[in-house]
C-alpha cells in the first residue's frame, strides 16, 4: 500500500491513543527514562488541535471508579492540553519521588499485586469538524474502521498496529474493504501530524496488561486524520 492519508474512525476506540500515548505518560515509565515524554512537560508534544485527559470519573466507563487502590479519589487528569504536555499519571510512590500529588492512578489487579500508575479512561477531546467532511477531504487514502491489536515500544513510540475493519478512500469516498492492512508509525510523531479532529466520540473497551496485572480500561477518540502514515 505505502504511504498515504489515514482517517480512523470514531468507532476504532482509542487503542492508538493507549498505546501511543497512554503508557508514556505513566509516571513511572517517565521516571525510568523509559518513555518517549521523558521530562518533557510544557513541552509541545502534539498538534495544537489535540487535548488527551485520562478520566476515571465519566459514568459508566469500564475504567471508572470512585477512588483508586490506593484510596486516592479519582480525577480528570488533563495529560495534553492544545498539544502541551501538561501531566504524567501517578500513584502515591511516583508522586512522592515527583513532589507532587497523586493524581490517584494508582491501581492493581488485585490484592495479590501492588498499585502502579494506570490509565483508566483515556481520550482524545473531540474536536470541530464533521466525521464526513474528513474523510470528503482526502483523495485517496485509508479510512479505518475497527482496530485490531497493537505493539508499542515506549522508549521511542514506535507501534505496529493490525486494522480490523478498513476501506479505501477514493476521491472522498469510502470504497472498497481492505483485508489484512497494517499500520507502521512513530506514537509521537503521529499525534503532531493530526491535521483533523471530529466532533464525535467513540469509546473501546479492554483490559490493559502492564507489569503482570491486567486492569480494566476504556479508551476514546474523535475520527482523527493523519496526512501520511505507512500502511
Amino acid at each position: 500500500m505505502g504511504r498515504m492519508p489515514v482517517v480512523i474512525s470514531s468507532e476504532a476506540g482509542g487503542t492508538m491513543i493507549h498505546e501511543a500515548i497512554g503508557h508514556g505518560l505513566e509516571a513511572d515509565l517517565a521516571q525510568q527514562g523509559l518513555s518517549v515524554y521523558t521530562n518533557k512537560i510544557g513541552e509541545k508534544v502534539a498538534s495544537s488541535l489535540i487535548t488527551v485527559v485520562d478520566d476515571p470519573t465519566l459514568s459508566k466507563k469500564r475504567g471508572s471508579y470512585p477512588f483508586d487502590d490506593e484510596g486516592v479519589p479519582s480525577q480528570r487528569t488533563i495529560l495534553v492540553e492544545d498539544g502541551i504536555l501538561k501531566n504524567y499519571l501517578y500513584d502515591r510512590l511516583t508522586a512522592q519521588k515527583d513532589g507532587v500529588s497523586s493524581t490517584g492512578n494508582g491501581r492493581r489487579e488485585s490484592y495479590r499485586h501492588k498499585p502502579i500508575p494506570r490509565m483508566s479512561n483515556t481520550l482524545i477531546l473531540p474536536g470541530k469538524m464533521k466525521p464526513n467532511e474528513i474523510i470528503r477531504s482526502v483523495e485517496k487514502g485509508l479510512f479505518v474502521k475497527k482496530m485490531g491489536g497493537g505493539q508499542v515500544n515506549t522508549v521511542n513510540g514506535d507501534f505496529v498496529f493490525e486494522v480490523s475493519e478498513g476501506y479505501l478512500i477514493e476521491k472522498g469516498n469510502i470504497g472498497d474493504p481492505v483485508r489484512g492492512a497494517t499500520l507502521i508509525g512513530n506514537g509521537p510523531q503521529v499525534l503532531r501530524d493530526i491535521d483533523m479532529v471530529g466532533d464525535d466520540l467513540g469509546f473501546g473497551i479492554g483490559t490493559c496488561g502492564k507489569d503482570g496485572q491486567g486492569v480494566p480500561v476504556s479508551d476514546g477518540q474523535p475520527t482523527l486524520r493523519i496526512p501520511e502514515m505507512v500502511v
